[in-house]
């Protein structure tokens, strides 16, 4: 074999090895081994645990699990005390594939350059209590002017808690507003360390802690969405699994919106020990479960995740614009509703939180 010969095969040889080197990524990239999924708080103690939304319930059931049990992919779940702020975090430093987020976490992430795509929506609606302790004289909120009230800073809380203020005319800075997590500001209301807090009464009125100095039935102006994202190096490389991840969430709002289920799942969140059974069947009375559970990325979804972004800007908890456009993406619920025919199955919503009167017809509200 002559010198020039054994060069040609060995460059030839060397070219193969590299095709198959650039070929074996793009089988790889056909699943992944494991699949990261954040949420933004966690049970009493920090148990791995929550509620109160159809991400809860699919943990609880096993729901994602079981759709990819068959090729070999886990399911990750980490469950953060420190709420959106530690998701986001997480996010930070590509811990996150996808996640559960409040409005105001959501948006700091965006503002911030977290590059992630809103594919599903996870609950939204419900009354608004403001609770004080037991024996505190206050009558209205502004007998509470210059009073210590928590919140956990960065969260959603912080966003309807500006809310009320500017509801009754007040701002953060007519309190003295200061951060704690949920069970440190329960136990801080039983010890009279704080002077307010927004929170579920009926568990901490029936024991004597707490009370309830006003509430606010059904009003879309004070309450939120909750949001389901996935990163964009995630979604970029594995579309087909964010498709399955979402149809798999879609199967779990069906149970969760079925009335035969609201007192199985009531129990099955109740588990995480933050929110107790009785009080979610008290908070969720009037409602039907369509309503609260619905994954659709609709007109209201839109519209009250602009109202928060306007919102966070006039409270200054954000410096700059958060324009939605590029981030928020239906393609994967709508997909989900077509393959699964569930295209009539949940009221959609318009931007003032009514049910818009075509989709009352077709979802027989």
């Amino acid at each position: 074999m002559t010198r020039r010969s054994l060069l040609v095969r060995i460059a030839g040889a060397a070219f193969s090895l590299v095709a198959v080197q650039l070929a074996a990524p793009a089988h790889a990239q056909d699943r992944p081994a494991l699949i990261r999924i954040a949420y933004s708080g966690a049970g009493t103690g920090g148990r791995p645990l929550a509620g109160g939304n159809i991400l809860a319930t699919a943990h609880q059931r096993g729901t994602l699990e079981e759709e990819f049990r068959a090729d070999g992919i886990r399911i990750q779940w980490t469950f953060f005390p420190g709420a959106g702020p530690a998701t986001n975090e997480s996010a930070a430093n590509g811990l996150v594939d996808f996640a559960h987020h409040g409005d105001l976490p959501l948006i700091v992430g965006k503002s911030s350059g977290l590059q992630r795509k809103v594919i599903l929506a996870l609950g939204r609606f419900g009354n608004t209590y403001f609770v004080v302790p037991s024996d505190s004289p206050a009558k209205t909120l502004a007998d509470l002017k210059g009073k210590r009230i928590a919140v956990n800073k960065g969260t959603a809380g912080q966003l309807t808690l500006n809310r009320l203020f500017e509801r009754h005319g007040f701002s953060e800075k007519d309190f003295r507003v200061i951060s704690m997590d949920a069970e440190t500001a329960k136990a801080s209301l039983a010890t009279r360390d704080i002077d307010g807090y927004v929170t579920t009464p009926f568990d901490l009125q029936a024991r004597g802690i707490a009370k309830p100095l006003f509430e606010i039935q059904r009003d879309p102006k004070v309450t939120s969405v909750t949001s389901f994202w996935v990163s964009e190096a995630f979604e970029k490389q594995y579309p087909q699994i964010v498709q399955r991840v979402v149809n798999a969430l879609v199967k779990t709002a069906v149970w969760a919106s079925d009335e035969k289920n609201r007192d199985p799942q009531f129990k099955l969140w109740a588990q995480a020990g933050s929110t107790p059974y009785g009080d979610y069947v008290k908070t969720w009375e009037g409602y039907s479960l369509k309503e609260r559970n619905s994954p659709l990325l609709d007109e209201y979804y839109f519209a009250s995740l602009r109202k928060a972004v306007e919102e966070a800007r006039r409270f200054r908890l954000i410096r700059r614009d958060v324009p939605l456009e590029g981030w928020i993406e239906p393609k994967y619920v709508n997909q989900a509703l077509k393959d699964l025919q569930l295209e009539a199955h949940w009221p959609e919503f318009d931007a003032e939180g009514q049910v818009k009167r075509d989709a009352a017809k077709v979802a027989g509200q």
